[in-house]
């Protein structure tokens, strides 16, 4: 049965609630950000002319890639042997599962300053490194100081420490799996390891690839810390050229504005990298920015046509 004139009702017009509060904060926010820039940049005692020119220097781009270096180096031995401390921590082994438990329980326990300076100065300790087995010859023999030099040092203290965290976000990314997976896996005449690397680690890579880009990013500036052993990677080449020069700040800015850059193309990477794995997890991606922005300029938008305000055809003061 329609209205009293015979009719469909009206269409409500919904009118959006107004939000003056939020437009004050973005105010705010806008004047103290852009307060902070303004006084960065016509700071007299900043002179950013020397950051403009040392910013290119070959010292500069020496030590920036050395921290690539470092970052890849050191988050390939974390994701590496982190997937093998997980595995080994599910273990039903108790010895294996209890090992692989100490081993983080210990590197995460310390900071990874102190485990720097540990694989530094490890030569205090161990004078020579000898392979072989008690009471015969050894196979291999040398000094420690030639083989854990300053890069060795920087990787083993970099590696181990990110290998411990590694390996709680792949446990907790193979722990999301359904258990039913693994048990049909086992059915069909898999073995474990098959398991694991046909089955449960493709379904765990989109929990595990979020904390991992994460991580990447935090081990590209975690690698500053090995200025303390006086590796020249980025930081530590800033250290060296304001040492001489005294332009500290302007030196700290360039060092800072590399790291920036950096993390920032990281961080578009892991976006795409989280995008490709969470393929079959919903039905339809999420735009990227690229389209959003193509979306956002282009001029026509194509629009279902309005719902008809009248009765609808064949009806009679609106009863069909």
């Amino acid at each position: 049965m329609g209205s009293g004139g015979g009719g469909r009702p009206e269409a409500i017009k919904a009118i959006p609630v107004r939000h003056p509060g939020r437009w004050v904060t973005a105010i705010v926010l806008v004047g103290v950000v852009g307060g902070i820039v303004y006084a960065f940049a016509t700071s007299p005692n900043l002179k950013w002319d020397i950051v403009a020119n040392w910013f290119f220097s070959r010292r500069i781009l020496d030590g920036l890639v050395t921290t690539l270096e470092l970052t890849v180096i050191a988050m390939g031995i974390g994701v590496v042997l982190g997937i093998v401390l997980a595995v080994m921590r599910l273990s039903p082994n108790p010895v294996v599962s209890t090992v692989s438990w100490l081993y983080i329980w210990f590197f995460r326990g310390t900071p990874i300053l102190v485990q720097l300076l540990f694989w530094y100065n490890i030569a205090l300790f161990f004078p020579h490194l000898t392979l072989g087995v008690p009471h015969f010859a050894p196979l291999y023999s040398a000094d420690t100081s030639t083989v854990v030099t300053t890069f060795v040092a920087a990787i083993l203290g970099l590696g181990l420490n990110e290998a411990a965290y590694m390996s709680e976000i792949v446990r907790a990314g193979i722990i999301s799996v359904d258990l039913g997976q693994t048990e049909a896996a086992q059915a069909l005449g898999m073995t474990r390891l098959q398991t694991m690397r046909r089955i449960v680690l493709p379904q765990a890579m989109r929990v595990i690839m979020p904390p991992t880009g994460n991580e990447t990013i935090s081990m590209l500036k975690t690698t500053s810390l090995v200025s303390v052993i006086a590796y020249t990677e980025l930081l530590y080449s800033a250290q060296l050229i304001y040492s001489v020069n005294y332009k500290t700040i302007e030196l700290l800015l360039v060092a800072s504005i590399w790291y920036i850059i950096v993390t920032s193309v990281l961080t578009v990477g892991q976006y795409y990298v989280e995008r490709y794995y969470a393929r079959g997890a919903a039905r339809e991606l999420p735009p990227t920015p690229l389209q959003r922005l193509r979306r956002g300029l282009s001029i026509r938008h194509l629009q279902p046509p309005p719902p008809p305000v009248g009765p609808p055809p064949g009806s009679v003061g609106g009863l069909r």
